[in-house]
């Protein structure tokens, strides 16, 4: 069986594991370490805080600093409500496709990864080679965050990482940061014929996100002349609203879903200042003068910060010599690169699939997508063959 026919194997028993965030990825996490202990490598597993995760880090080579890191992330979206074609967790093969929901997005770099596996464990010599593939970085890259505080501790540091997101095997070496945030109203319940009452929660939510979505147009006039993003301000998003029991009684609760992609710390900054002086100056007095234990509550899901693009960067070096692009680029959507990136590492992001099939019904990744990825593995290994080379 040749890679291709390996990692199209190996892709299709990872789309069966159904590895949305709410639900446990430590079926696929074990499938996945005993793929990479098959091939020589050394597996280190570490359980979330609750118990029903894990994120993977597993080694081949010397146990030094300087290695070379290939992520990626298990979880997947989910797709309630999604008009599927056919079942999103059984891949099908059509017109030179693979479908099935994580296809791109991104099993599809991870079975490249570990097809691939026992051939780089072959060719290792100086410089080790690091598998590192997370939990929940669809709902704040926590997976991430955790392993980073690992390594930390462990005293490793490598010295560069790709993160496999889909790209169309295009360099990225820089993106916005992400935060993700739920807002959650206390108010007061009565019934709907006096509202005065009560604290309507869902109102004062509704002024909340009103509040939000005005500062678009700061956010748009503070964008750095020189930002080369795609919009190149810091954008805010309305996720989700939800609140109330019924049409005649007052909501005695609501909660807002956010996020905001900054380009700038600053801006960030700012949004949660006016936010917090709003809620403060305005929302909470008022609610507060009818029932005292009204409340607003920010809950941070998760503050990723961005990649930023650097003029000296080993990793994009070494990856254009694997893919032969000369160029770079950036883009608007976040990865787990900057948290890598945090620890002194080099980080590209640079993987197999298109992001505009990301998160959608019908997900795939185009056959031919996945062979470059191979192709440029398989470069890889020839790289860490050869200790002159890397």
């Amino acid at each position: 069986m040749d890679t291709l026919q390996r990692s199209r194997a190996i892709l299709k028993d990872l789309i069966a594991y159904p590895t949305i965030s709410a639900l446990s990825n430590l079926d696929m996490i074990a499938h996945m370490a005993g793929l990479l202990e098959d091939a020589g490598a050394r597996c280190d597993l570490y359980a979330s805080p609750c118990g029903t995760k894990a994120n993977l880090f597993a080694t081949i080579g010397p146990e030094r600093d300087g290695g070379i890191v290939l992520s990626g992330h298990s979880d997947v979206v989910p797709v309630a409500q999604q008009p599927w074609s056919s079942d999103p967790f059984v891949m099908e093969e059509r017109d030179d496709r693979l479908y099935g929901r994580g296809t791109c997005d991104m099993k599809g770099f991870i079975a490249a990864t570990l097809a691939m596996a026992p051939a780089l464990a072959e060719q290792v010599r100086d410089r080790t080679l690091h598998f590192a593939f997370t939990y929940d970085e669809e709902v704040g890259c926590l997976g991430a965050q955790h392993l980073a505080d690992i390594l930390k501790n462990r005293g490793l540091t490598p010295g560069i990482a790709i993160i496999g997101e889909p790209t169309e095997m295009r360099i990225i070496d820089g993106h916005k940061g992400c935060h993700e945030y739920t807002t959650r109203f206390t108010g007061l319940a009565g019934h709907g014929s006096c509202p005065d009452h009560g604290v309507n929660a869902v109102e004062y939510a509704v002024r909340y996100v009103h509040h939000l979505l005005g500062l678009k147009d700061r956010l748009r006039a503070r964008a750095p002349a020189q930002s080369p993003f795609d919009p190149p301000w810091t954008t805010v998003n309305v996720g989700a609203l939800a609140g109330g029991v019924a049409h005649n009684v007052i909501a005695p609760t609501a909660q807002v879903d956010w996020e905001m992609r900054p380009v700038q710390a600053g801006d960030a900054q700012l949004v949660l200042s006016s936010l917090q002086e709003f809620c403060e100056r305005e929302l909470l007095p008022q609610m507060r003068a009818v029932h005292p234990d009204a409340s607003i509550l920010l809950d941070i899901v998760g503050e990723v910060a961005g990649l930023t693009p650097t003029d000296e960067n080993e990793a994009r070096r070494i990856v254009s010599q694997l893919t032969g692009a000369t160029n770079s680029d950036v883009v608007a959507f976040g990865t787990e690169a900057g948290i890598f990136q945090a620890l002194g590492m080099d980080v590209v992001v640079c993987g197999p699939g298109s992001i505009e099939q990301a998160h959608k019904a019908d997900e795939f990744l185009a056959i031919e997508q996945l062979a470059q990825c191979l192709t440029m593995l398989e470069r890889l290994g020839a790289k860490l063959a050869d200790p002159a080379d890397t």
